[in-house]
């Protein structure tokens, strides 16, 4: 089952939240949605989940359209929000029993189902406990089983992993990849290494406006305009004199020496060209060593940086 958004708006009086976006995402796919704070995410999940309408626009789930069939939409549908609404004075397995009840799974097949969530989401140990007695991990398991409950076609998790520590970061993306498998996902974090771990494909909104989509390698390639490589060279006697006929070279645009390292330099190519074969034959000219020839890549840090700041 797949989400379709088409030119999708939504207006706060004069400031539009989300400006004319429109996107797809595929049956079985995991989507990490990114975006600065007030981007339009959280909006934008809202909206796909029914709890706010359109301005202008349209999303479609499964060929539903929340506008004209809200309420088939949200069977379909389970949403973890950011801020993660649990009853503290319930025990786990009372919870899970409630929220079956609501999200309509039949009385006979409740049982099931919450033995299900509890085995699916590692609370097993946990279960009996209040939900005020848990820790932040375990919380969001009963997050994520709720919202799984009803066995929804679609995920929409809001910050899922938000406050957690770093073990219980890696408990919940594993168990994040393990649903990808069977749903489809739709993930936002601010927590870049989480997206290149459990995502599939990654979007960036800024200013209500999509900036980027497509996966984190595709999204280095389109960044990577000019070739950054880092190279080191022996048998060479005069750091000056292989500096300056570096940067004789036509297709290299800048090198940078990088300190404390002798005959180490960072190498900064012109855009849409490649220097490696004009410094591959500078060595052998001059008896050098080519020692190291790597290419850095792009930090998906580096890539959301440039495209959400002025």
């Amino acid at each position: 089952m797949g989400i379709v958004v088409e030119n999708l708006t939504k207006n706060y009086g004069f400031q539009k939240a989300i400006d004319d976006i429109s996107f797809q995402v595929n049956t079985g796919e995991i989507l990490g949605f990114l975006g600065p704070n007030g981007a339009g995410k959280t909006t934008t999940m809202k909206i796909i989940t029914c709890f706010m309408s359109p301005t202008n626009g349209d999303v479609k789930v499964n060929g539903l359209s929340v506008r004209t069939n809200s309420e088939e939409v949200k069977k379909t549908i389970g949403y973890l929000p950011e801020n993660n609404p649990l009853y503290y004075e319930m025990p786990v397995i009372e919870y899970l029993e409630f929220t079956a009840a609501l999200q309509g799974v039949s009385k006979n097949k409740i049982s099931d189902k919450v033995g299900e969530m509890i085995l699916v989401c590692g609370l097993n140990e946990e279960k009996h406990k209040n939900i005020g007695q848990l820790s932040k991990g375990f919380r969001q398991r009963v997050g994520l089983a709720q919202a799984m409950i009803h066995d929804p076609e679609i995920l929409i998790l809001d910050e899922p992993t938000s406050g957690l520590d770093p073990n219980q970061i890696i408990e919940i993306r594993k168990l994040i990849r393990h649903i990808g498998t069977q749903k489809t996902v739709i993930l936002s974090t601010h927590i870049l290494p989480e997206v290149e771990a459990t995502c599939d494909r990654i979007l960036i909104i800024n200013k209500g406006k999509i900036v980027a989509d497509g996966t984190s390698e595709t999204l280095r390639k389109q960044s990577s305009n000019n070739e950054l490589l880092r190279i080191s060279i022996t048998e060479a006697n005069n750091k000056d004199e292989v500096f300056s006929c570096l940067q004789r070279i036509e297709s290299i645009l800048l090198v940078d020496p990088i300190k404390d390292h002798d005959f180490t330099f960072h190498i900064q190519s012109k855009i849409g060209t490649s220097s490696r074969k004009d410094l591959f034959r500078l060595c052998v000219d001059n008896n050098w060593i080519l020692n190291e020839m790597t290419p850095i890549e792009t930090k998906l840090e580096d890539i959301f940086r440039e495209l959400t700041t002025n």
